[in-house]
């Protein structure tokens, strides 16, 4: 059997996937109905971004794991219970 061809993944790509994968584990660590629905939340945000961020606009994705890491370590604390969002209106800057 020949290896598969995967594409490797550049260093940004390697962050955001190393960001969701800590969220799941974070997750964990709440009751049942909110690791639901923060599993959910987190999913749907990073699938909605990947659609909607053009992945050479690397200022605004670099934003997007900053302000990600920020709620992950809103996350972690034992008083937090879940996320929401924060819909922030640009213009045409995060598509450029």
């Amino acid at each position: 059997m020949g290896a598969s061809r995967v594409p490797k993944l550049s260093g940004m790509q390697k962050q955001v996937v190393a960001l969701y994968r800590q969220f799941l584990r974070a997750a964990r660590s709440k009751s049942p109905e909110d690791r639901r629905q923060i599993e959910s939340f987190v999913s749907e945000e990073f699938r909605r971004n990947s659609k909607e961020v053009d992945r050479k606009n690397f200022q605004y994705i670099e934003y997007l794991l900053r302000r990600g890491n920020h709620q992950l370590d809103q996350l972690k604390s034992p008083n937090t219970v879940g996320l929401s969002s924060l819909n922030v209106q640009t213009s045409d800057a995060k598509r450029s």
